[in-house]
C-alpha cells in the first residue's frame, strides 16, 4: 500500500468531494511531519478541508479573489508554529494537488489562477508570520520590564523587612567591611559592648575583641575570604566600654556581590552568659534526680567507673543497692506526694548516715538508691552502715499528720575486681537486692558469685521456655494416680516435660515453677489442659476408661479471674465430661484474692478439685473442712520426711483428713517401703516413682483396670 504522500494521480472519474477529503488528509499529515500544531489530527482535518474549500470556490470563480488565500495563509500562522517547513510543505501540496481536483479542470488559466492563489497565501502567511514575531517581543518586553519593577520593588521589601530584624533581633549584628571596619550595627550589639547606638559604626573590630583572641577571629575571617571555609564559629571575649570582658558566642558569613566576589562580613554575636549558666543547669538536671537533687544513675555508672579506677588496693570500693520496704503501700495508701515527701526524707537521711565517709549516693529510680563508698581504713562494716540506715528510718517521719517508719533492704557487692564492667556491677547489686528481699523486709545481703550464676541459669532457662514451647521441645506425659492396696492405676496426671537438646530434660515441677515466674504459665497451663482433655477423651472412646485425668494448677493459675471460663470451654471444645477431670490447688493459694471462688466454681460445674501440697498446718485441715474438696494430696516433701524419720506422728494426719470426709493421696512414694507405711497408716493413693514416671501416652496401652 503506498504512503499518503505518494497517492496516485486521481482518476477523472473520482468523486470530487472525496477527491478533497483525500487531499485535505495528505495535507495535514504532511504538515503536521514538519510542525507543531495546536490541534488534533482529527481537527486538523476539518481545518484544512474548510481551507480547501475555501481555495477551490476562489479558483472556481469568473475572476482570481486572492483576499481568501491571504486569510487562510494567516490562518495557517494561528495553528501554531508552523514556520517556514509548514509553508513549504504547504505550497508543495497544494501546487501538486490543486490541478488534480476534477473540479478544477474545466477553469480557463487554471495555472495561473493556483499560481496568484498560492502567492496570496505565501503573502498572508508572512505578514501574519512577521506580526506573530512582533507581538512576541512586544510582550518579552513588556515582561522583562515588569520583572525589573517587581525585583526592585522585592529588593526594597527585602531591605526593609533586613532592617526591622535587625533592630529587633535580641542578638548583636554587625555588617563589617573587608578590611575589619563596622559598617552598620544593631542596638543589641551595641548594649552588650556598652556603648550608645551609633557608636560602633566605623570602629574596627578588633578594637573590640580581647587582645588573646584577636588573633584567632583575624584568621577565621581569612579563611572565609579565602573559601576555606562558609561560616566560622567561636567563643570569644569582647571588651566593653567599662572595662569588663562579655563572654560571647560569634558566628561569621561572608557576603558576595552580583559578580561573585567578597563584599562584606555578616557577624552575628550571642550573649554566652546566660547560655552557659543555662546548658550548666540543664547538664546538672541531665545528670541529678528532680525530686531529690542527688545524682540519677547515669551519672553514678559514670562516677562508678571512675572511682574503680582510683580505688585502695587493699580496700577496695562498696556498692549499696537500696530499697525502701513498703513503699508502694504508702503511695497507694496516702498518696503519690506522701510518698514523694518520704523519698527526700530517705535521702537527706542517707546523706546523714554517709556524711563522713567518701560516698555518692544517687536516686536509680522510684525507691530504689545506690551508695558508692571508697573505703579507707576507718570505714564501718557493711552491717553497721545498713543498721545505721535502719535506724535513721526507724524514727517516726511526719507527713500531714502521718507518723511513718520504715525499714530498707539492701544488695552489697564489697571489693570488687577494678576491671568490672560497671553496668554489670550494678546488675550484680541489683540481682543481690532481690535476693535479700525474697520473703523479708530490711534485710542485707552479700553477692554471691555462685547463687548469682544460679539465679541467671534460671532466669535464662524462664526466659527460653516459650521458645522451647514453640520449638516443640515441650510435652505432655502422663504418670499413674495408684491404689496403695493393690498397685492398680486410679488415674493419669498430666505432667509438663521439657525435653531440651544436648540438656537434661526438666520434669514438671520445674517447667512449672520457671512459667510461673514469666505468666507463661497462663497459655501453657491451658495448653496443658486441652492436651489432657483431649487425650482424657480419647481413652474414654478407645479404651472405655473412666478413670480420672489429674492437673496441677499453680497459684498463678487458681488467680486467674478467667480460669473458670477457660476449664468450661476446654470442656466442651474436648468433650471430656467435668467429673472425668481432677485438678489440684495448691494450699499456699488459698489465702489470695479470687483462688476460693474458683474453686468454688470449679466445684460448681462437676470438676473435682484436689488439695495440693497438703502440709500439717492448721489453715490446711480447715480448707478441707470448709471447701467442696474431696481429695488431699500430701505434700511429697512429707513423704520424703517419712523415708528417713521417725515419723509415726504422720500417721495422725490420715484419720484427720478422712474425718474431715476426703480421700487421701499421698506423693513422692519412691519405695515399696513408703507405699507399705502408708497405707498401712490408712491412706487410699499415691504419686511417685514407684508407680512408674510419666511416660508418654502411647506407651500407657494395657494399664487401664
Amino acid at each position: 500500500m503506498p504512503m499518503i504522500d505518494e497517492l496516485p494521480e486521481q482518476p477523472s472519474g473520482l468523486d470530487p468531494e472525496r477527491a478533497r477529503t483525500v487531499l485535505a488528509r495528505k495535507w495535514a499529515y504532511l504538515l503536521s511531519g514538519v510542525t507543531v500544531v495546536s490541534l488534533s489530527r482529527e481537527l486538523l482535518d476539518d481545518e484544512l478541508r474548510g481551507m480547501l474549500d475555501t481555495l477551490v470556490g476562489s479558483l472556481c470563480g469568473t475572476s482570481a479573489e486572492t483576499v481568501p488565500a491571504e486569510r487562510i495563509g494567516a490562518r495557517l500562522v494561528g495553528l501554531g508554529y508552523v514556520g517556514e517547513p509548514g509553508l513549504r510543505c504547504t505550497l508543495d501540496v497544494l501546487g501538486k494537488g490543486l490541478p488534480a481536483l476534477p473540479e478544477l479542470r474545466a477553469v480557463n488559466r487554471l495555472t495561473e489562477r493556483i499560481v496568484l492563489t498560492l502567492g496570496a497565501l505565501s503573502c498572508g502567511f508572512l505578514l501574519a508570520h512577521e506580526r506573530s514575531v512582533l507581538d512576541q517581543q512586544e510582550i518579552m518586553h513588556l515582561s522583562l520590564l515588569k520583572a525589573v519593577r517587581d525585583a526592585q520593588w522585592h529588593l526594597k521589601q527585602s531591605e526593609a523587612r533586613f532592617d526591622e530584624v535587625v533592630t529587633s533581633s535580641a542578638s548583636g549584628i554587625a555588617l563589617v567591611a573587608l578590611d575589619g571596619r563596622i559598617v552598620r550595627a544593631n542596638a543589641a550589639l551595641a548594649e552588650m559592648l556598652g556603648h550608645p547606638a551609633g557608636e560602633l559604626t566605623g570602629t574596627l573590630v578588633a578594637d573590640h575583641v580581647h587582645p588573646e583572641t584577636v588573633e584567632v577571629l583575624r584568621e577565621a575571617m581569612t579563611a572565609l575570604v579565602d573559601g576555606g571555609k562558609e561560616r566560622v564559629r567561636q567563643s570569644q571575649r569582647l571588651l566593653r566600654k567599662d572595662g569588663d570582658v562579655a563572654r560571647i558566642s560569634l558566628t561569621a558569613s561572608l557576603l558576595r556581590d552580583a559578580e561573585d566576589r567578597p563584599c562584606h562580613f555578616v557577624v552575628v554575636v550571642e550573649d554566652g552568659t546566660e547560655l552557659m549558666l543555662l546548658q550548666g543547669e540543664l547538664s546538672r538536671q541531665a545528670l541529678h534526680d528532680v525530686l531529690t537533687g542527688l545524682p540519677n544513675r547515669q551519672y553514678f555508672g559514670t562516677h562508678l567507673e571512675a572511682a574503680l579506677r582510683r580505688a585502695d588496693p587493699e580496700y577496695g570500693v562498696t556498692l549499696f543497692h537500696v530499697d525502701l520496704d513498703a513503699f508502694g503501700m504508702i503511695c497507694n495508701s496516702l498518696g503519690r506526694r506522701v510518698g514523694e515527701q518520704l523519698l527526700v526524707h530517705f535521702a537527706q537521711r542517707l546523706k546523714a548516715v554517709m556524711v563522713r565517709e567518701k560516698a555518692m549516693i544517687a536516686r536509680f529510680y522510684a525507691d530504689e538508691f545506690g551508695i558508692l563508698v571508697e573505703n579507707t581504713a576507718t570505714t564501718p562494716g557493711i552491717d553497721s552502715i545498713v543498721r545505721a540506715i535502719n535506724d535513721e528510718l526507724a524514727e517516726p517521719f511526719f507527713v500531714d499528720g502521718h507518723g511513718l517508719t520504715l525499714s530498707a533492704s539492701a544488695g552489697v557487692v564489697h571489693r570488687p575486681a577494678k576491671d568490672i564492667d560497671p553496668a554489670e556491677l550494678l546488675r550484680a547489686a541489683d540481682q543481690t537486692l532481690r535476693r535479700a528481699k525474697v520473703r523479708r523486709r530490711g534485710q542485707w545481703k552479700m553477692f554471691d558469685r555462685e547463687a548469682d550464676a544460679a539465679d541467671r541459669r534460671t532466669q535464662a532457662l524462664a526466659v527460653g521456655m516459650a521458645g522451647g514451647w514453640e520449638n516443640g521441645e515441650i510435652g505432655v506425659r502422663y504418670r499413674p494416680l495408684a491404689r496403695l492396696a493393690d498397685g492398680g492405676v486410679a488415674g493419669f496426671e498430666a505432667r509438663l516435660h521439657w525435653d531440651r537438646p544436648d540438656e537434661r530434660p526438666l520434669a514438671h515441677e520445674r517447667c512449672a515453677e520457671l512459667a510461673d515466674s514469666t505468666g507463661l504459665v497462663l497459655p501453657l497451663g491451658d495448653w496443658l489442659l486441652r492436651a489432657a482433655g483431649r487425650q482424657g477423651t480419647w481413652w474414654r472412646q478407645r479404651a472405655g476408661s473412666r478413670l480420672p485425668v489429674v492437673a496441677g494448677l499453680t497459684g498463678h493459675q487458681m488467680s486467674d479471674e478467667a480460669l473458670g471460663t477457660r476449664v468450661t470451654r476446654m470442656l466442651a471444645d474436648t468433650g471430656l465430661p467435668p467429673e472425668q477431670l481432677m485438678l489440684g490447688v495448691p494450699v499456699g493459694a488459698l489465702p489470695v484474692p479470687g483462688v476460693l471462688e474458683n474453686v468454688t466454681a470449679l466445684a460448681d460445674r462437676g470438676v473435682r478439685v484436689m488439695l495440693d501440697e497438703f502440709g500439717l498446718g492448721p489453715d490446711d485441715l480447715r480448707a478441707v473442712e470448709d471447701l467442696p474438696v474431696d481429695i488431699v494430696r500430701v505434700d511429697r516433701r512429707l513423704a520424703e520426711w517419712q523415708a528417713w524419720s521417725d515419723s509415726t506422728f504422720l500417721g495422725a494426719l490420715v484419720p484427720l483428713v478422712r474425718q474431715a470426709g476426703a480421700t487421701l493421696v499421698v506423693d513422692g512414694i519412691h519405695t515399696e517401703d513408703q507405699a507399705g507405711w502408708w497405707s498401712k497408716a490408712g491412706a487410699e493413693l499415691g504419686t511417685g516413682d514407684y508407680f512408674g514416671a510419666a511416660r508418654p501416652p502411647g506407651e500407657l496401652a494395657g494399664t487401664f483396670t
